[in-house]
């Protein structure tokens, strides 16, 4: 178990701390939804957490095989939809790998991006479109 504690600051922000770390997040609603888009909104932070967690839990492979990943990266597009309800529809993640990484780490690494877990959290509802692009 893991504790977060959030206040609202009102103005549409909040502020997250983060139990053991006492690290923070301060988030806005974003300008399409009355917020002035000052912050990550809560479903930027939801598609960030993907991407994250992506690179986190292949880094966590690479790691138990031997494989370098400093220097990936994600870039990462949250896509909303209005009706019938205001929710995430999309989140597109590319990931650029380093180079040296052997063939045989390619599906390995793919298949744990894939399940990482938030992406097993999502609403199956939401799309998930991952494109993996391998330095030569």
């Amino acid at each position: 178990m893991v504790e977060m504690k959030l206040v609202y600051e009102g103005g549409l922000h909040t502020t997250a701390v983060h139990g053991p770390s006492h690290a923070k997040i301060e988030t806005d609603a974003p300008v399409d939804n009355r917020g002035k888009g000052e912050a990550f909104s809560p479903t930027d932070l939801l598609a960030t957490s993907l991407g994250s967690c992506m690179l986190t839990t292949m880094a966590i492979v690479g790691d138990r095989e031997g494989w370098a990943l400093e220097g990936a990266r994600a870039r990462v597009e949250k896509h909303m939809e209005v009706e019938p309800r205001r929710r995430v529809a999309r989140v597109v993640v590319d990931l650029d790998l380093p180079s040296g990484l052997p063939a045989g780490a390619r599906m390995s690494l793919e298949e744990t991006a894939r399940g990482c877990p938030v992406a097993a959290s999502l609403h199956p509802e939401t799309t998930i479109d991952l494109s993996l692009h391998w330095d030569e």
